[in-house]
């Protein structure tokens, strides 16, 4: 099995991009991506290319793969969308790792893209909605604020989580968004008045809830030849892994915990021979603040029911002993569906490489955790710094 590097990442600015296509959207974060490569031709170099997208929004476009083919010039070469809500694109980079590790290609590239606010209200919760359980949850009138707030409040209960520890995920990620350029939001907010907004689903406030984002993101892939002749800095997958849970809360075994991301975790873990002591700084999947949280427990970070408390502590802070979501997280950089997973891909690579707004002293180990609608999916990947 060959090893697998990641050369080169890029990424949109993410936000209100409705005067721009899909094209140009991936387009921008394609040209960051090369920008970063020596001797290197995409036409020539790229042999295949994975892309994860909801692709429903305003567009309507089911073969988004072509369309994004042609916007990077990369028509005649094999691509092929992913779907798997919103970890479509973390999927995506999963399978162009297999792609490398077989052999059958030596330079490959994942990516995603997202509009989603040239479209009404209405028709954003209904693409958001359907990500979800359509039989039973979304007919009674589930929503997805309604699914999280439903783990947060089963989280409070059995192990004492309090909102202000819940909502301090937003404060923090917040601050660290106000570093980033390409963040959605770099406003920061305050505690206090965070609490006090209008509640989306108790306990889950305006500002416990990631907005809908305009955005594009990629990644190049290489196999270790390759890897050092496009780049002095190339960086290493060193665990991969991958699960599913059930569609719907109502048949899952517990809501304070996502057996999806526990799967994916310690397979990547036990990929890589390393535990979770061992990571530097991670992206994780903030769609709402206790989904954070949750990450938090699941991936290992801390035992079961401590996950506030690495809020309340300033654990997962910037100069912390696990800084988390760098870049501002779903929260506050923005949440463009099918382009997070690479997006979080993005935010390791730089901080791997020392390239970082909001740099984490020393990091030679991240991880991204990149979950698909309610938890039913989810992705993690660990990288090094070589």
């Amino acid at each position: 099995m060959k090893k697998v590097f990641l050369i080169a990442a890029g990424e949109s600015k993410f936000g209100d991009r409705v005067k721009l296509g899909y094209e140009e959207l991936f387009a921008e974060a394609f040209i960051e991506a090369i920008s970063k490569l020596e001797n290197f031709d995409p036409k020539k170099d790229i042999k295949e290319g994975f892309i994860g997208s909801l692709a429903f929004g305003g567009s309507q476009l089911g073969n988004m793969s072509a369309l994004i083919a042609d916007s990077v010039n990369l028509i005649g070469k094999p691509f092929a969308r992913v779907e798997n809500a919103c970890g479509a694109s973390g999927f995506a980079f999963r399978y162009a790792c297999y792609s490398i590790m077989s052999g059958m290609n030596d330079v490959v590239l994942a990516g995603g893209v997202e509009k989603m606010l040239d479209i009404s209200k209405a028709t954003r919760l209904y693409w958001f909605g359907v990500a979800g359980d359509i039989k039973w949850e979304r007919l009674s009138g589930m929503t997805f604020p309604g699914n999280y707030a439903l783990m947060a409040t089963r989280h409070m209960h059995e192990y004492g989580t309090t909102r202000a520890q819940i909502t301090g995920t937003a404060v923090k990620n917040h601050k660290n968004a106000s570093k980033n350029p390409k963040a959605q939001f770099r406003n920061l907010i305050n505690l206090d008045k965070a609490l006090k907004a209008s509640f989306v689903a108790y306990p889950l406030t305006m500002f416990d809830c990631c907005p809908l984002t305009d955005g594009g993101s990629c990644a190049i892939l290489a196999n270790e030849e390759l890897a050092k002749k496009f780049t002095d800095t190339p960086i290493e997958v060193i665990g991969m892994g991958a699960g599913t849970d059930h569609l719907a809360l109502y048949q899952r075994e517990s809501l304070t915990k996502i057996d999806a991301a526990i799967t994916a975790s310690k397979q990547a873990f036990n990929m890589a021979k390393i535990e979770p002591k061992d990571v530097d700084v991670a992206e994780v999947h903030d769609c709402f603040t206790i989904a954070e949280i949750l990450a938090y427990e699941d991936i290992g970070f801390c035992k079961k029911g401590d996950g506030g408390k690495m809020i309340e502590e300033g654990i997962t802070e910037v100069g912390g002993k696990i800084p988390v979501n760098t870049g501002g997280g779903l929260k506050a950089k923005g949440h463009p569906i099918g382009a997070t997973g690479t997006a979080q891909i993005y935010e390791i690579f730089k901080q791997l490489r020392s390239e970082h707004e909001n740099q984490v002293d020393g990091a030679t180990i991240g991880l991204t955790h990149n979950v698909g609608g309610t938890g039913s999916a989810c992705s993690v990947h660990i990288f090094k710094r070589t």
